[in-house]
């Protein structure tokens, strides 16, 4: 899950070392995935900062592909609940948080966490 700049200090506030919850994949911080889950999912599979979880997460299972938002079938096994107006509520969030990540790819003070210290 990708993360903006709000959401790795959200996090970091709680008390949360970067390393512990991030890395570097493709032009942007993610959550770090552990054993194939999220590392803040407990063994209930339950998250562990719901309160204060990323805006990615938040939207998810909405997704933009090719302009034009969906749900994320193939990785998301409660995806079928989501109905055609919610995904008409949430579209331009996840459109406007595409375009916010696509410019965190060119700023070298995301990449570099300038902003965290």
């Amino acid at each position: 899950m990708p993360l903006t700049i709000d959401d790795i200090k959200r996090i970091v506030r709680l008390g949360y070392e970067p390393e512990h919850f991030m890395e570097f994949n493709n032009g942007l911080w993610r959550l770090k995935n552990v054993n194939g889950k999220c590392v803040f999912l407990n063994e209930r599979g339950l998250c562990e900062i719901h309160k204060h979880k990323p805006i990615g997460c938040r939207l998810y299972p909405i997704i933009e592909v090719d302009g034009t938002c969906t749900v994320d079938f193939e990785y998301c096994k409660f995806a079928y609940a989501i109905t055609e107006e919610e995904i008409k509520k949430l579209c331009r969030y996840v459109v406007a948080l595409n375009k916010l990540l696509d410019a965190l790819r060119k700023d070298p003070m995301y990449r570099e966490l300038r902003f965290l210290r």
